[in-house]
């Protein structure tokens, strides 16, 4: 099964070791034909602590390091 990598925003870095990454998305509302945007927020963890607020990340699914973090960063 390949791993999901997402791409997103880093919106907090406070945390030692995490990184919280919003991640936005569009689709077609399926009647009205709208396009949507949602938006989510996921907890990733960023071994070096080198990513700061504002910049664009992408995270991959990995195994759990705690309750919420299951992604870690791979790239900038």
């Amino acid at each position: 099964m390949t791993k999901k990598i997402l791409k997103g925003i880093v919106t907090s870095a406070k945390n030692n070791k995490t990184i919280v990454v919003e991640v936005e998305r569009k689709f077609k509302h399926p009647f009205y034909e709208k396009v949507i945007k949602r938006s989510k927020k996921y907890h990733a963890h960023d071994e070096k602590n080198k990513f700061k607020e504002g910049q664009k990340v992408s995270i991959i699914e990995c195994k759990p390091y705690s309750k919420k973090k299951t992604w870690q960063v791979i790239e900038k």
